[in-house]
């Protein structure tokens, strides 16, 4: 059976003089770039060389819109008018797809980011306004959503190819959810088991949750690599190797959804 997955990961989160991540590095191994759109960090330069070095390497451009929240990185939670909502995704969704389509590049996805995915992951509206929001745009464009939530459910609704994302460094509860960063367990520490994670879930569909409990996710089409972290680039590079070694084929969604 041939196994294809795509990496993913944040970048362009840098801000004028502020330096956040290891884009230039860490865009060698993954294969889909999920770039910031100046409502959470980002701004005009950044996005402009991101998507200019993610096109580079042949990596998939995405749209990484989140609730206007530069000071909270947008993991803080926000009540929003729906029409205003639908404003501030039209408005970062655009900037990043046009940025990408002056550099000759086609906008692959988008994944919302911080508190906005999380929201959108369990309630059902919110998920119904961005997959909407995202097929008036472009219904070629790919819904990256967490695997099983209202998000994919809300992408498929929606007429769009969704993309079922898996944290194979993030713990998951009985009911396949994440983990919050709060809780003493949210992060999976050793890197050995995160890979060994993501080869699980791509060959098995379970996740083994903090008590033992098997949880099937399903399908995933995606692993998420987190890009604010010091082993960012390391860890990249001994996931893509391994899942080689195993004979899955790592390529951006654009490829093979």
């Amino acid at each position: 059976m041939t196994i294809n997955v795509d990496l993913n990961c944040d970048m362009g989160e840098s801000f004028g003089r502020y330096i956040l991540g290891q884009d230039d590095e860490v865009l060698q191994y993954v294969t889909s770039a999920n770039i910031a759109c100046g409502y959470h960090a980002g701004d005009p330069p950044v996005i402009d060389k991101t998507v200019s070095m993610a096109g580079q390497h042949k990596v998939g451009i995405g749209a990484h819109p989140s609730y206007p929240d530069l000071q909270g990185f947008g993991r803080r939670y926000m009540e929003v008018d729906e029409e205003d909502l639908k404003s501030f995704l039209v408005y970062q969704i655009g900037a990043l797809q046009t940025m990408a389509r002056i550099h000759g590049y086609p906008l692959q996805h988008v994944k919302l980011h911080g508190a906005l995915y999380l929201q959108a992951a369990v309630n059902g509206s919110l998920a119904h306004l961005a997959a909407e929001v995202i097929a008036s745009i472009g219904k070629d464009i790919i819904f990256l959503a967490q695997a099983g939530t209202e998000m994919i459910r809300a992408g498929e609704e929606a007429g769009l190819k969704t993309a079922q994302e898996f944290f194979s460094d993030r713990n998951y509860d009985d009911e396949g959810k994440l983990l919050s960063r709060k809780h003493a367990q949210a992060m999976v520490e050793k890197r050995e088991e995160a890979v060994e994670r993501a080869i699980r879930v791509l060959t098995d569909n379970i996740v083994i949750t903090p008590w033992g409990s098997k949880v099937n996710l399903g399908k995933v089409d995606t692993i998420c690599i987190h890009g604010d972290t010091p082993t960012t680039v390391s860890f990249a590079y001994d996931l893509r190797n391994k899942l080689e070694k195993e004979g899955i084929n790592v390529k951006p969604l654009a490829q093979f959804l």
